[in-house]
């Protein structure tokens, strides 16, 4: 059970982030390195207070109960290679959707994440049963279904752009199921990464009288919200997931975030989005349910 509330929150919280970014960025509210600027500020304010409220708390809790579970919680201080994947996955995605359409920009996007997550699943001889190889290539088909129809040839540039952030998530993805604290780990990488934002501010000077109140609004609620949280519910998830799973769940974003989009932007409700939606879930469903379990001991 926990699995699937971890899970399908942090789902959701992607999906709100893609929408939002489309929303900034589509209208023309801010650009693309101040939104990622905005993004990452945002994010570690709001994970550094928490991070302050949850340090307090188990420092009094160690006190109290002499155990050395806080000290080894408050050691984790994420990674300078979880912060870079970040930075990368987060510029190169607000990059790439200045030049992609959203059809586009989606199928490259988590094609990368997928092939790399299911890549180094593969590489460390996670086992997938038939069941599991059928189910992963429904997902597949009912996600190029739902995405094709709207794609169009993309510039090179752009897809470059999309698919090193979708490898980017995926390295970002695969690295969370080390971390030992989900939230101070996110917290930190958020950290880390302000150390590009004097990079990100020179770059988008000369944009800066165009940005738009909403603009800072969308930044900042996809850094601190559908980022910072979202993403620490994620590295909640990942430990209890295969790399194999956590791809292959992703794949449900694009589902969400076109509900989101029906809802927020009245994007209208197609047959061929119904039919995906329902491929997609029913095959990503199959393939949790057939999660092979550890053979027992026999004398």
């Amino acid at each position: 059970m926990k699995v699937i509330l971890y899970t399908t929150t942090a789902l959701i919280a992607f999906a709100a982030n893609s929408l939002l970014c489309r929303m900034a960025l589509a209208e023309g509210y801010i650009d693309a390195w101040n939104f990622t600027a905005i993004r990452l500020l945002s994010g570690a304010a709001c994970l550094g207070l928490i991070m302050a409220m949850q340090a307090h708390y188990l420092k009094k809790t160690a006190l109290k109960q002499n155990g050395s579970i806080a000290d080894t919680i408050l050691n984790d201080k994420g990674s300078w290679l979880s912060s870079i994947s970040l930075v990368i996955y987060a510029l190169c995605l607000s990059v790439a959707y200045l030049e992609l359409d959203t059809g586009t920009g989606a199928l490259i996007l988590f094609s990368a994440v997928q092939l790399t997550m299911i890549g180094w699943g593969i590489y460390n001889k996670e086992h997938l049963n038939t069941l599991q190889w059928t189910a992963l290539l429904i997902a597949f088909a009912g996600f190029i279904y739902l995405m094709l129809p709207s794609a169009t040839t993309p510039s090179l540039f752009g897809a470059l752009m999309m698919a090193i952030s979708g490898a980017a998530w995926g390295v970002y993805s695969i690295r969370g199921k080390a971390c030992i604290s989900p939230l101070r780990a996110t917290g930190f990488n958020f950290i880390k990464s302000l150390t590009v934002i004097p990079i990100l501010l020179l770059l988008g000077m000369n944009e800066l009288n165009s940005i738009r109140i909403e603009g800072l609004l969308l930044a900042s609620a996809s850094g601190a919200l559908t980022s910072g949280l979202g993403y620490s519910i994620w590295y909640m998830a990942l430990p209890l997931l295969k790399s194999t799973q956590a791809a292959v769940v992703q794949l449900c974003v694009p589902v969400l975030a076109a509900v989101l989009g029906m809802v927020f932007l009245s994007e209208p409700l197609t047959l061929p989005f119904v039919i995906a939606s329902v491929v997609i879930l029913g095959a990503v469903l199959v393939f949790i349910l057939n999660k092979e379990m550890p053979k027992p001991l026999t004398s």
